[in-house]
């Protein structure tokens, strides 16, 4: 019986303070294939990547953007014999016990596993929830499929879904754009509960989405719809 080949990608941008801690936690939780992209850092965050042995550090040496990154680190994974590709954010954010029932989704026959922080809104600010659904409702009105979080950044992706997901954008449009191609292919997805650690750290990241990145992300995902 073949057993697959599970892939976890992190598109990673100034985390250097924290990008180690987050590799070991998911080393912990029984993964070992892990892709570090780092898109263009000035903190020494390739460099932590790089002390951890068996870690696949890649790098932009300019900042393009998270989905550049993420697909950067899919195809990587991809040449690397990924059967599973995990996408998950590096600021800790994300809990490594929520990739086992997505790598169990997958097996079931599923091609792509939205992870959603709005199936479980606990702990979850109140203006996130509020910019979350907005963006869900635009969403489904360019792409036509209805998610319950269209903004995550934690998903899972069979062989399949990699090789058919064609996506053209680079920056934070990129979770929405895999909405739309997940329409476009008829992929078979679900959508399971995930649980999101907002930490100080995590709440001060500077590229986050916020009001500014909203706009800018909306008007790219018309002109590219």
């Amino acid at each position: 019986m073949h057993t697959p080949s599970i892939f976890i990608v992190i598109p990673a941008y100034n985390e250097g303070t924290i990008i180690q801690s987050v590799i070991a936690e998911i080393r912990s939780a029984g993964y070992t294939n892990i892709v570090i992209v780092d898109d263009g850092s000035t903190d020494g965050t390739y460099e932590k990547a790089k002390e951890i042995p068996g870690i696949v550090a890649l790098r932009h040496l300019i900042n393009r953007g998270k989905g550049a990154s993420v697909k950067t680190g899919i195809e990587g994974a991809r040449k690397l014999g990924a059967d599973i590709v995990v996408t998950m954010d590096g600021d800790g954010q994300h809990n490594p016990s929520d990739i086992a029932p997505m790598i169990t989704s997958i097996d079931q026959g599923y091609d792509v596993v939205l992870g959603s922080r709005l199936k479980d809104c606990t702990g979850m600010p109140k203006y996130k929830i509020i910019h979350n659904h907005i963006g869900n409702i635009l969403v489904w009105m360019l792409y036509g499929l209805w998610v319950t979080d269209s903004q995550s950044g934690f998903r899972a992706y069979s062989k399949n879904a990699i090789t058919k997901i064609d996506t053209k954008t680079d920056r934070y449009e990129y979770d929405s754009e895999v909405i739309r191609e997940i329409h476009r292919h008829q992929l078979k997805f679900i959508e399971i509960p995930i649980e999101v650690r907002y930490t100080e750290y995590s709440m001060g990241k500077v590229q986050k989405m916020n009001l500014t990145n909203g706009i800018k992300t909306l008007i790219k995902m018309i002109l590219s719809s």
